[in-house]
């Protein structure tokens, strides 16, 4: 069985997402920041007429939070019951994976990125963690942003 994946950067470190969870993929634009939301809730942009939260990933996972500029994007994906964005540092593009390449990732003390994936897959000559959606959204309050 195979799965497709959209892969793209966060702080030089190259994820991936099902491509069908993926709503759609958009340019940098800056967002609103709002008061009393978690540190990795950059704010919310305009999503022809509706509200979407942002999520700056690097946040997210952990590390140091992203300094936004015109060449970020912005992944549209479903986020537990929240459609969100996610502040990535660049897409890179659709790899097709074997189920089987899929490895679980190593337990690490302390490492806080784990929990947040499905799994490691060499592709090429990189190697991709795989995000688990579930686990991003599990716990978030970001449904005020909205």
């Amino acid at each position: 069985m195979h799965r497709e994946l959209i892969t793209f950067e966060v702080g030089g470190q190259v994820f991936g997402i099902d491509i069908m969870a993926i709503r759609e993929i958009r340019a940098w634009s800056p967002a609103t920041r709002l008061p009393r939301v978690p540190h990795y809730v950059a704010g919310v942009v305009n999503l022809r007429g509706s509200v979407l939260p942002v999520i700056d990933l690097a946040a997210r996972l952990g590390w140091e939070p992203t300094e936004p500029t015109p060449r970020h994007a912005i992944i549209v994906t479903q986020l537990g019951a929240q459609v969100c964005g996610l502040i990535v540092d660049s897409v890179s593009d659709i790899v097709t994976l074997n189920s089987d390449a899929l490895q679980p990732p190593p337990t690490t003390a302390n490492d806080s990125i784990i929990s947040f994936l499905e799994g490691l897959a060499a592709i090429e000559d990189r190697m991709v963690m795989v995000l688990n959606l579930a686990a991003l959204a599990d716990g978030a309050e970001f449904g005020e942003a909205a």
